[in-house]
């Protein structure tokens, strides 16, 4: 009986370590349409290219004069571990002064800096904490950056 019960303990433990090793993928964002992409010509109204492509992730902020539809994939190996972007897609659609599209530009994750879905922000270069450094942060006179 002894017997039985560690195995049956050895394969329900199997059985949630392949299963947590799994992980899973996340799509956000824009999912590209190859074929609706190829038909965004130079010379082509904005309101046609909303028509083909739809509403754009973001503009550029000043003039309006760039649409950007960006698209990521995401895997996280475990429910509690942060989630590691393994693909990331920004099409921008570059127009002219009268909104006629200039150029089309496809760009990858080895292109650029990640964009941050959930917060909104991209991050910058600059001083990051550590644990021990945030852990220690309340006590007084304490300062790790000098």
């Amino acid at each position: 009986m002894k017997m039985i019960t560690r195995l049956a303990a050895v394969i329900l433990i199997a059985g949630l370590t392949s299963a947590c090793m799994q992980g899973e993928t996340f799509q956000r964002g824009y999912i590209v349409d190859e074929e609706a992409l190829e038909s965004v010509e130079p010379g082509m109204s904005a309101e046609q290219v909303l028509e083909t492509l739809g509403t754009p992730s973001t503009v550029s902020t000043v003039g309006n004069q760039s649409w950007y539809y960006v698209s990521q994939t995401a895997r996280q190996q475990f429910a509690f571990q942060k989630q590691e972007i393994v693909e990331q897609q920004v099409t921008a659609v570059y127009f002219t002064p009268n909104l006629r599209v200039e150029r089309v530009a496809l760009y990858g994750l080895e292109d650029g800096q990640i964009f941050d879905f959930i917060s909104r922000t991209t991050p910058t270069g600059g001083q990051e904490q550590s644990f021990l450094a945030n852990l220690f942060r309340g006590v007084v006179g304490f300062n790790p950056l000098r």
